[in-house]
């Protein structure tokens, strides 16, 4: 009887009865006519309830429910969740549905109403973005069911718990993958990069044939075969290559919801996958104040899934990040003179100026790059009007922050270093076209 009690939930129209009752009652007191036609409304209202409570509870497994959703969620992405419902009643009925979404989401108003015929079943989609990696918790599935009555609703609870863990944004990386496997990179702003001169390693010699290139022809070899010989080259591979994330407390500001460190991981595992496709190899490391991980490069492609696991679990602190103890890494650890993608934020170019001497060091062993962030606010505050003096101000201060980011980008030229000033959203497509261009230009 408790069980019964507990999912029985009446609807807006069984009130609107009762309310209607009761003014009839009142008016009867001035007016006796009505007093008989109250009692029938009274006779009628209660049949109404009894047969809407004996169509909804004579079955107790009337309607069947379930969430479908993966192990893993995308970070940042629109990650899909399908319920999948079955009205087992022999009538049609209305579901008016809430899913105890994670509190990461904060989403409390989340409701869904469908109608299903008898018998019949129905897959129903939402989707979800989280903006957060991390352990995400669903708590239980509530439908609740009603008959073409509406007087009452009964409430079917199903505990499909689950924990679910977002990952970095593995959705990105498979699009950058399909769409370099089917060479259409360009339709996300990825450029198409000539090779300049021969950057390719020496692979065998082999004779001449109609199409060859005659630069390429071995003059000793053909001397002795006396035919025409030409060298073979093929592209250069294994590169190594190392993201370098910045996870100090430059890296907690967030744009659109995301931190830059989320966006410095997705663009991570992304340009690694990439990476692995040209036979590359990928590593990466994170520092702070201290060295927090590290993965050694290699071509494997179960070096992917190892730094999608690190990247995991990477967070930011409040602490200030030590350039010197990532060159004293960078030197004891990485022998091979290897691409160094630095994922790091400057505000001001007098941060830049203090880090200079490190990374300049870091740039004459290894090809580095350093990868830093626009801010897409100051941006608006820039393209709006001014209507006041404050405004005026306040756009002015904003054109001086964005140029001094400009100013950054030419210091870290003019010392040898090639930087991306990029927009947040806009980082991974840019990170990749710097990398083909390497590539194209023989410098890795």
């Amino acid at each position: 009887m408790i069980k019964i009690i507990k999912s029985l939930y009446f609807h807006q129209q069984f009130y609107l009865y009762l309310v209607g009752i009761s003014v009839g009652f009142l008016l009867s007191y001035w007016f006796p006519i009505l007093y008989g036609i109250t009692k029938v409304l009274v006779f009628v209202f209660l049949m109404l309830l009894l047969i809407d409570f004996i169509l909804l509870f004579r079955f107790s497994t009337g309607i069947t429910a379930k969430r479908v959703l993966s192990d893993k969620l995308s970070n940042s992405d629109e990650n899909e969740i399908t319920l999948v419902l079955k009205n087992q009643y022999p009538f049609d009925v209305s579901l008016t549905i809430i899913d105890e979404l994670p509190y990461q989401f904060q989403k409390r108003d989340f409701l869904l109403k469908i109608n299903l015929k008898k018998n019949e079943s129905k897959h129903n989609s939402y989707y979800v973005t989280p903006t957060e990696r991390g352990v995400y918790k669903f708590g239980s599935l509530n439908v609740y069911a009603s008959s073409i009555l509406k007087m009452i609703s009964k409430r079917y609870r199903f505990e499909n718990q689950k924990e679910v863990a977002v990952y970095p944004s593995y959705m990105q990386m498979k699009k950058y993958e399909f769409l370099a496997m089917n060479n259409r990179l360009t339709e996300f702003g990825l450029k198409k990069i000539r090779r300049l001169g021969h950057t390719m390693e020496f692979e065998q010699i082999k004779n001449y044939v109609v199409g060859d290139d005659v630069r390429t022809i071995n003059w000793k070899a053909t001397a002795k075969k006396a035919d025409l010989m030409v060298n073979q080259y093929q592209d250069e591979k294994s590169q190594p290559i190392y993201s370098l994330i910045d996870v100090s407390r430059v890296m907690k500001m967030p744009f659109e919801n995301l931190k830059l460190l989320d966006y410095a991981i997705n663009s991570t595992l992304a340009f690694s996958n990439i990476a692995l496709l040209k036979n590359d190899k990928v590593g990466m490391l994170t520092f702070s104040n201290t060295i927090e991980n590290r993965v050694e490069a290699s071509n494997k492609k179960t070096n992917l899934s190892l730094i999608n696991e690190v990247l995991y679990k990477v967070d930011t602190n409040f602490l200030d990040a030590d350039y010197g103890l990532l060159y004293a890494t960078v030197r004891r650890t990485i022998n091979q003179r290897s691409l160094l993608i630095l994922y790091t934020n400057f505000e001001h170019i007098s941060g830049l100026k203090r880090q200079l001497p490190y990374l300049t060091s870091l740039a004459k062993k290894h090809l580095l790059l350093v990868v830093f962030f626009e801010n897409t606010e100051l941006e608006k505050m820039i393209d709006g009007k001014a209507s006041n003096v404050i405004e005026i101000y306040n756009k002015a201060v904003a054109q001086q922050f964005s140029y001094d980011k400009k100013l950054m980008v030419k210091e870290l030229n003019n010392h040898g270093i090639h930087a991306v000033l990029t927009k947040p959203k806009q980082l991974s497509v840019n990170v990749i076209n710097k990398y083909l261009q390497f590539k194209s230009r023989g410098l890795i």
